[in-house]
């Protein structure tokens, strides 16, 4: 059971550490559900700031490092903020030989990104992906869902334009 004295970081409000205290509570007596309630933490808030990792571990009876063992290991979970919208650029063969990279390069001098980083304004995180099954559309950019073929460096940020 939670006792509902939040710590202050300024990505969680008061909603928020509502709804993470009905996750712990509803899962602080079940054993091994760790894993679930960073997954759910993490819906809510968006990433895992080391202060909600904190405040899981006190409700769920663990120490801080077997949460932050399990938030660090596994990849689904961040450590660090991501964007509102999410850039995947397909670096398989056929994308490759078709010039991701150039459509890479020009994200990261638009929006002064790196590959798995996130901007300043929280707007864009830009992640290179193995593939994304779709070879035929080389080069393809996913942002958050939406799937883009035939990707050109000097069209891309007219195409990211319009995500908010």
């Amino acid at each position: 059971m939670v006792d509902g004295n939040h710590p202050q970081h300024p990505d969680i409000n008061q909603e928020m550490w509502n709804a993470i205290d009905r996750v712990i509570d509803a899962n602080c007596r079940q054993k091994g559900a760790v894993i679930k309630v960073l997954r759910e933490c993490q819906d809510i808030v968006g990433w895992l700031p080391i202060e909600l990792i904190d405040y899981i571990s006190d409700g769920l009876n663990l120490s801080r490092s077997e949460v932050f063992g399990i938030a660090s290991f596994y990849s689904l979970f961040s450590l660090t903020p991501k964007g509102r919208h999410l850039i995947k650029a397909c670096m398989g063969t056929a994308c490759y030989v078709k010039g991701i990279k150039e459509v890479i390069s020009r994200i990261g001098n638009e929006y002064h990104l790196e590959e798995g980083g996130t901007t300043e304004d929280r707007r864009f995180t830009l992640q290179a992906v193995r593939c994304l099954g779709a070879c035929g559309l080389a080069p393809v950019v996913v942002v958050d869902e939406d799937t883009y073929g035939g990707v050109k460096a000097d069209k891309i940020i007219e195409m990211l334009d319009k995500y908010e």
